[in-house]
């Protein structure tokens, strides 16, 4: 699967920036947009249900044919009781393109395709990603070992190349991408965009509290705990948090799956992405707090730089 010339013509370099939960906002999507990567945010930052549809008439208004297409992220899982009216909006504006996550339904990939829209679902494995496509799902975000936030544990090569075994649609990779080294590595093992979230976190445009971006910067791989404590699902967690929580990284107990809550700290008065920062372990190449144009533009030298280095021939085109 190559990316689709019209929309390889709008990119500047083939990455999805991930929906950051309380992160992404308007003015990050737009960045990124304009930068030539695709943008997105969850519904749910946008509280109430009124400054959600504000959102999507400012992106409708700020961005042309010639910018990154937006995507809106969806969380399907039951809890989610705003699914319905945000998922109207999506379909009055004609959301180019949704991430749905936590469940997949085929009422909701229905509605997005009624009207042109690309519906990519996010899964740790295999199983998960058959489920979505049966439900009518576009396409697939693989999300790896070493994503942000909410992650699996299967290799990237492992993951992307079973999919790859039945699925020829479109395809992003999630997992300590922060590079455009990496970015070409994805495509080079059957991805065809890097999914981004945790670099552009240390942005100027993030609605991220400066001590966080601060972090990010400071960190490295070893400094990422996975657990499940503080939503019920498992994810990424920046040590240093956890630590000035009060808790301690290497003896945090295990959570109640069926708790499943994203408001509150499961096991703990901490809150997940408000007190405890998520987080994936690629940040070791992020270096500073930049704006979002000037990180994409080093994804692109570096993307440009690894082709090169391998040999192949300079880009015409995104899809090349």
């Amino acid at each position: 699967m190559s990316i689709d010339p019209a929309l390889a013509r709008r990119l500047s370099i083939p990455v999805i920036g991930s929906p950051l939960f309380i992160i992404s906002g308007p003015e990050m999507v737009i960045a990124q947009c304009k930068a030539g990567v695709i943008g997105s945010f969850p519904s749910l930052n946008a509280r109430p249900l009124a400054q959600f549809e504000e959102w999507l008439q400012r992106l409708s208004t700020e961005l042309g044919p010639d910018d990154a297409p937006y995507a809106v992220n969806l969380i399907v899982h039951k809890s989610n009781d705003r699914l319905l009216d945000d998922l109207a909006l999506c379909v009055k504006y004609k959301v180019p393109i949704v991430i749905t996550s936590l469940g997949a339904r085929t009422d909701v990939n229905e509605a997005i395709r009624s009207y042109g829209g690309t519906v990519l679902h996010d899964v740790i494995d295999n199983r998960f990603a058959h489920k979505a496509i049966e439900k009518g799902a576009t396409g697939i975000i693989a999300v790896a070992a070493g994503a942000g936030g909410h992650a699996g544990t299967t290799s990237p090569f492992a993951l992307v190349s079973e999919i790859r075994e039945w699925f020829d649609g479109p395809l992003a990779l999630s997992g300590s991408i922060a590079t455009g080294d990496a970015v070409l590595a994805a495509q080079a093992a059957g991805a065809d965009f890097g999914y981004i979230g945790s670099a552009f976190i240390a942005t100027e445009e993030a609605r991220a509290v400066p001590g966080y971006k601060d972090m990010i910067v400071d960190s490295a791989a070893s400094d990422i705990v996975y657990s499940n404590l503080f939503t019920g699902v498992h994810g990424n967690y920046l040590r240093p948090s956890i630590v000035r929580a009060g808790m301690d990284p290497d003896k945090l107990p295990q959570s109640d799956p069926s708790a499943m809550n994203f408001g509150s700290g499961g096991n703990t008065e901490a809150k997940a992405w408000k007190d405890i920062w998520g987080c994936g372990q690629g940040i070791g190449a992020v270096k500073a707090v930049v704006p979002v144009a000037e990180m994409v533009a080093r994804l692109k030298r570096e993307y440009d730089a690894a082709r090169a280095r391998l040999g192949l021939p300079a880009r015409t085109a995104v899809a090349a």
